[in-house]
């Protein structure tokens, strides 16, 4: 038995007398023991919650560690080391102190799950692209200003890219070649534009581009045909383009806080529309055949100052949508 079986003797779980989990959320830890290392068999970590200021250089002996959770940690730096631990699966160190990572995180090519957020990282370097079979990517809440072209890379993302709350101005074009991937989260930067590309991204189904300085979406935008969800509150956008009516599966449409004047004709192809938000814009009309959108059962038009109640309003709370004005 280890010296790390002392004090965590109850947070160890055994597999024919194997330490095979380590599992000490919130358990006021400030330091591990370099005998962790000694725990060869252990698979799963789980430390998020703990006040941990570093990480031992012997976590690298751990072979079959393939699940390492470190979140609201205060770590500042991670061990080079830790680089060799290339069974790890999923590797969670948000809500840190960290304003770098060493260069070897990039071997974990093996990598399922990774998430950097919540830190005061300023770069992600080009090698991010080797991690071709991560499948989630959090990198939100940082202080990054741009995004490797590399990122297109990362042909394994399917579930989640989280990249909102950094100070990005642009993205890559390079996101397009992200085709399998499901959510993707821009929120709370500084973009002004999307590349054209975004409309390759094929599988999207929830797109969040709230709080940026947008002023117009690509055309390509009606070509992600699998979109159910699409955020745009408090942007800087006048007008969306007619292209928007390719995007056929979308439910959840909020345009709050735009200086919007004008909603296209092709809104109407949106029949699967449940929820249009249009508060705080500057519309002063709605296209007639937005009453005829058989699914709609909230439309929010408070604080947007319309010439008079168009019939469209009347049809719509006549078979029981809610509108708000």
């Amino acid at each position: 038995m280890t010296d790390i079986a002392g004090p965590l003797e109850g947070s160890l779980r055994y597999e024919d007398g194997v330490a095979v989990a380590l599992t000490a959320p919130g358990a006021g830890l400030t330091a591990l023991p370099s005998s962790i290392g000694d725990l060869t068999g252990l698979r799963h970590v789980d430390l998020d919650g703990n006040a941990l200021t570093a990480l031992p250089r012997d976590i690298a002996r751990l072979p079959r560690l393939e699940t390492l959770l470190l979140y609201k940690n205060r770590l500042t730096t991670l061990p080079p080391e830790l680089g060799d631990t290339t069974s790890l699966r999923h590797l969670s160190v948000g809500g840190n102190l960290l304003s770098s990572v060493p260069g070897t995180l990039w071997r974990l090519t093996g990598l399922r799950s990774l998430n950097l957020a919540e830190n005061a990282l300023t770069e992600i370097p080009e090698a991010i692209g080797r991690l071709t079979a991560l499948r989630m990517l959090d990198l939100a809440h940082n202080r990054l200003r741009r995004i490797p072209e590399s990122i297109g890379d990362l042909a394994g993302l399917t579930d989640y890219l989280y990249l909102g709350d950094n100070g990005l101005t642009s993205v890559p074009a390079s996101l397009g070649r992200l085709d399998r991937l499901g959510y993707l989260n821009l929120a709370g930067n500084r973009l002004t534009t999307l590349p054209d590309a975004i409309g390759r991204m094929a599988a999207l189904h929830e797109l969040r581009l709230q709080d940026n300085r947008l002023t117009r979406l690509p055309g390509s935008i009606g070509r992600l045909v699998r979109l159910r969800e699409l955020h745009l509150r408090d942007n800087r956008i006048t007008e969306l383009p007619e292209s928007i009516g390719g995007s056929v599966e979308l439910r959840l449409l909020d345009l709050r806080s735009n200086p919007l004047t004008r909603l296209p004709e092709a809104i109407v192809r949106l029949t699967r529309l449940t929820h249009l938000d249009l508060r705080a814009t500057r519309l002063r009309e709605l296209p007639d055949g937005l009453g005829d959108l058989p699914r709609l059962e909230k439309l929010d038009l408070r604080w947007t100052k319309l010439d008079a109640i168009p019939g469209c309003v009347e049809r719509l709370r006549s078979r029981g949508c809610v509108v708000l004005l």
